[in-house]
């Protein structure tokens, strides 16, 4: 590992030239887990009710004498529901014709522009997303590769940038941050305390706990005074992440940051699209972009704020 990363530092473009091409496959691939993976935790509940209801059932059916042999039907509705579906099967198929994507049609940016954004079969079109995805990817990893250097630390920032780029699309989605995504990103950046990759274990912990407990007060002091929930767990665990990233300190500047975002991107949106402004918009996008950014600049913001109020 050391001296993988001896020889990326002493060729900058080398290193820079395969995180981009590594970025862009990531993805690509988390194009894949921001469609599959909340459908991937549908069809668990489905199957989760769908044992509670099945045991429901025999119950009354033991308690009455109507259930006789040749009555009960089998269900064909469900017959799909033990094909595997995961973020590796089935293989990708255009929604439309159902005819599987070639590897040389999955290309990541590329492909898209030879298909001009259309299915090589059907010419349904190909949502401009998937590439915005990939390029996206690159782009903030690059950023990060850059801002850092060819260090164990910015490897680290790359692979929290790839997971805040999954989260950020799910939740616009679904309104979901997935437990699977943020809690072993928690983990994570508790090791790399551990480890001497970012700030000190003690700093790591009390920051988990100030993020998660800090949305969990708000949280619930909103619910009690108007009986709305204003945001949901998985907004606490995202801020948790951080704070075990980068420290209890950097907390204020995260909330503050998110909340400008949020103002201005959520009024905007609303504008645009001409919605109340009572419609309930996801806060993980603005908070994985505030944490982003103080990740990489968070120092230079707090240094100029306090240059500005002249502490």
């Amino acid at each position: 590992m050391q001296s993988i990363i001896e020889v990326m530092q002493s060729q900058l473009w080398f290193y820079l030239t395969t995180i981009g091409l590594i970025s862009l496959c990531i993805g690509s691939f988390l194009n894949v887990v921001i469609y599959r993976l909340p459908l991937m935790m549908q069809r668990e509940w489905q199957s989760e009710c769908r044992i509670l209801l099945d045991d429901e059932l025999k119950k009354n059916n033991s308690n009455s004498d109507s259930s006789k042999p040749g009555n009960s039907k089998p269900d064909s509705s469900n017959s799909n529901i033990n094909e595997p579906f995961n973020l590796v099967k089935p293989n990708s198929t255009c929604p439309k014709c159902k005819t599987a994507i070639k590897p040389w049609q999955n290309i990541p940016i590329i492909s898209w522009l030879i298909l001009k954004g259309k299915c090589a079969s059907c010419s349904n079109p190909i949502s401009a997303r998937y590439p915005a995805v990939e390029l996206i990817t690159a782009i903030l990893s690059l950023i990060v590769a850059y801002s850092f250097g060819a260090t164990e630390q910015a490897l680290l920032y790359i692979f929290v940038t790839w997971i805040l780029v999954a989260l950020t699309f799910i939740d616009i989605d679904h309104m979901l941050l997935p437990d699977q995504l943020t809690l072993p990103l928690l983990w994570l950046a508790l090791i790399a305390s551990v480890l001497g990759y970012t700030i000190t274990p003690t700093d790591s912990i009390i920051g988990a706990a100030c993020g998660y407990l800090s949305l969990w007060s708000v949280f619930w002091l909103f619910k009690l005074l108007t009986g709305k929930e204003g945001m949901g767990y998985g907004d606490f665990k995202l801020l948790a992440v951080f704070g075990a990233l980068l420290g209890w300190q950097s907390l204020l500047t995260i909330i503050l940051l998110s909340s400008v975002v949020g103002a201005i991107i959520g009024i905007a949106l609303l504008s645009i699209q001409g919605k109340d402004k009572a419609t309930p918009i996801p806060f993980g996008p603005y908070l994985a972009i505030a944490g982003w950014i103080t990740m990489l600049w968070g120092n230079q913001i707090q240094g100029a704020y306090f240059n500005l109020i002249g502490y």
